[in-house]
């Protein structure tokens, strides 16, 4: 499997599709430790700029990523899309999207999107993520986007992957801004208010400002809050202007390999191998005798 997986690793570097599908599948399979068996997964020729999309469910999420596809793709950009879905809590399923995301996009062969469950994972984001993105990297794609599930809060694994965050919110939202301070608020480069064509929108906007205002935080002043209707392409132009300032102006390269973030990456991707472990532990658990069994052999 090692040689197969080589070879496929040399197969991404030539920007072959196919084999990027099925290195994706082996990254997800067989977790982390093909970190260290495959080295070149951290040693890439070219670092893929990757834009986090994170928001609520029904903020329009996935239009508004067609859309800034549809305008990368009008730059000659390639792009990757990895849209994170929802898991089941009892199976792990999930309802992958990818085929009826995007459809527009099926055929450019500059365009490759991969769904991925979330296993369940609180911060929007399942380890399998961690390792895929790297994987984007091998590929040389000029950006990856990447939509997560929008859960409120706890969706800031985001920002440890990504370059740069946006939030994706509608005026619906209104109520739920001081519940967000404890997370969205603080990971967002930009916030979105999409639809607005919606009753409240530019009130929503305004309240979103103040409470950027009134944050402490030294860099809230510089999260910018802007308006679209993605649906209709409208605000498209503008996001990608603010994409394209922040990688022409800041220090994502350094970013991505601070230690803040690599600690991030390892904790997540020892999480997942410690989950797996826990797993094959408990399996044979079928009665009580059996849960004492475990038990006992564990905290000795």
């Amino acid at each position: 499997m090692s040689d197969q997986t080589q070879q496929l690793i040399s197969d991404v570097k030539k920007q072959d599709f196919a084999a990027l599908a099925k290195l994706l599948t082996v990254l997800e399979r067989e977790g982390p430790g093909q970190l260290s068996l495959h080295p070149d997964l951290l040693h890439p020729r070219k670092l893929s700029f990757r834009v986090g999309i994170t928001g609520p469910p029904g903020a329009g999420k996935s239009t508004l990523i067609s859309k800034l596809i549809s305008e990368l793709r009008s730059r000659n950009f390639s792009v990757g899309v990895i849209a994170v879905d929802p898991s089941s809590p009892f199976s792990q399923g999930a309802v992958l999207g990818d085929r009826i995301r995007y459809t527009e996009h099926f055929s450019d062969s500059k365009v490759f999107i991969r769904s991925l469950g979330s296993r369940g994972s609180l911060g929007g984001l399942s380890a399998s993520a961690y390792l895929m993105v790297r994987a984007f990297d091998l590929a040389e794609f000029d950006f990856v986007l990447i939509e997560t599930v929008g859960v409120g809060q706890t969706e800031l694994e985001i920002m440890n992957v990504a370059d740069f965050v946006s939030v994706v919110l509608v005026p619906e939202s209104g109520d739920s801004i001081q519940a967000m301070k404890a997370g969205l608020l603080e990971i967002a480069d930009l916030f979105i208010v999409n639809k607005f064509d919606r009753p409240g929108a530019e009130g929503f906007k305004n309240e979103l400002e103040l409470s950027l205002h009134l944050d402490p935080r030294p860099n809230a002043l510089q999260t910018k809050v802007m308006s679209m209707i993605a649906l209709q392409a409208q605000g498209i132009e503008e996001f990608w202007s603010h994409i394209e300032t922040h990688l022409n102006s800041s220090d994502w390269k350094q970013k991505r390999i601070s230690t803040e973030r690599l600690r991030s990456e390892a904790h997540a991707l020892l999480r997942n191998q410690m989950e797996r472990k826990i797993s094959s532990i408990t399996a044979p658990i079928e009665g009580v005798d059996d849960l004492l069994k475990v038990l006992e052999s564990n905290f000795k």
